[in-house]
């Protein structure tokens, strides 16, 4: 039997497929429950948040503001502290830097509502400049700080010494544990913090909340470090780094989203360029004996790839929420069998950097568009304004964690 060519088949077959009804699979593009509107950003780009109205964002007003009605903003917990006399940057170092004041907010990233509902407000000290260039930071500006929300005043700030936040170190977002019983020297808890430096000064750090006292783990291994080339695509274009100045160059954030087990006994994270999780057990992170480093570093475990990622979050079931950029989702771990499923997909999501759930059951979270930002390729800001903040009902009754000893009270 003669053999027939397909290339003299094909424009045969084209010519009768032409004005023809074909339909194929297509992509539906959600899945999971609805996505509701919480607040729309029209003026501040926003990054951390906390379902109690606070939240962080970039411009020349605040830093942080907490949100008044749907597309409305104020600053907090005033608008003098969001305003450094002469403004955020000092210009009297060359090449200049984040001013040094501890009484102001410099470049904020994260702010966070602990269990006894304060408010912790988590300062970079560093500042992108107009042309998107990040100036490093003095000692002063790196702090957390927290704020009694009953009266909106500052209460309490721990200035980061130079050995634990350097001028190029990135405090990216901040996690709590406020069970007395973990230090002997203070009862009040730990803070864990990431460094998502782009400059290659990533670790985790440990904040004793009573003292005041912080440290650094985990600073010399792959687990805080970016991916080498790491280069995503969000919807379908590719996302490179472009500061001022410059050349393009991958992606090369490190730790950056971080999450506490419902039980307070793991400590998980991201880099920012790496598809994969981590976690490591709180007790090693918490020890500052002569092999803490060693023993910290001998127990990090690699929990597989869960998607591109920038924030992390925790429910009351013990799921572990994860952004899925690249996929327009949030998955979700499931730490009793190890698997990643899609929780919520929906065209409307681009890039997922902060995610907090509140006692309302829902999972609140910020799409800002930072993969259209000036600082990526091509060197243009492409967002389109307004910037979102969704909510998302949890399944099975999830809530917000509570990493408490039971008779605490309220309060600083």
């Amino acid at each position: 039997m003669q053999k027939v060519h397909t290339a003299f088949l094909l424009p045969f077959l084209i010519s009768h497929a032409c004005g023809q009804n074909i339909s194929f699979i297509s992509d539906p593009g959600v899945l999971g429950p609805p996505l509701e509107v919480a607040h729309a950003y029209y003026q501040q780009w926003p990054t951390g948040l906390d379902p109690r109205n606070a939240y962080n964002g970039v411009n020349d007003v605040f830093t942080v503001g907490e949100l008044t009605s749907l597309t409305q903003e104020v600053a907090y917990p005033n608008l003098e502290m969001n305003q450094p006399p002469g403004g955020a940057i000092n210009y009297t170092t060359m090449p200049p830097t984040g001013k040094n004041y501890q009484q102001y907010l410099i470049g904020v990233q994260s702010v966070v509502i602990d269990s006894l509902d304060r408010l912790w407000i988590l300062d970079t000290g560093r500042v992108l400049t107009a042309d998107n260039v990040l100036l490093q930071s003095v000692y002063g500006g790196p702090k957390l700080i927290g704020v009694n929300l009953e009266n909106n005043t500052v209460v309490k700030t721990i200035v980061f010494p130079p050995t634990v936040a350097y001028g190029d170190s990135y405090l990216n977002d901040v996690r709590f544990d406020l069970r007395s019983n973990l230090s002997n020297s203070s009862g009040e808890g730990f803070a864990y913090i990431t460094d998502s430096s782009a400059e290659g000064h990533n670790a985790l750090i440990v904040v004793d909340l009573g003292s005041g006292e912080s440290w650094r783990h985990l600073g010399l291994i792959s687990a805080v470090r970016s991916v080498s080339q790491f280069l995503p695509f969000i919807w379908g274009q590719p996302l490179y780094y472009a500061q001022a100045r410059e050349p393009y160059s991958t992606f090369s954030m490190g730790s950056d989203g971080i999450a506490l087990s419902a039980d307070g006994e793991m400590l998980y994270w991201c880099p920012i360029a790496s598809r994969y999780m981590f976690a490591a057990p709180t007790a090693r992170l918490r020890d500052r004996g002569e092999s803490s480093e060693l023993l910290a570093q001998q127990s990090v475990v690699n929990l597989g790839e869960k998607g591109l990622s920038d924030g992390l979050e925790t429910d009351s079931n013990g799921m572990i929420y994860v952004g899925n950029n690249e996929g327009n989702a949030i998955n979700v771990y499931n730490p009793n069998n190890g698997t990643v499923l899609t929780f919520v997909r929906d065209p409307r999501i681009n890039w997922v950097d902060t995610m907090s759930v509140a006692t309302d059951g829902y999972l609140y979270f910020t799409v800002n568009q930072l993969n259209f930002g000036g600082f990526t390729y091509p060197k243009t800001d492409r967002r389109v304004r307004p910037f979102a903040l969704f909510k998302v009902k949890l399944p099975d009754g999830g809530s917000k964690v509570s990493l408490l000893t039971p008779q605490k009270r309220r309060g600083f």
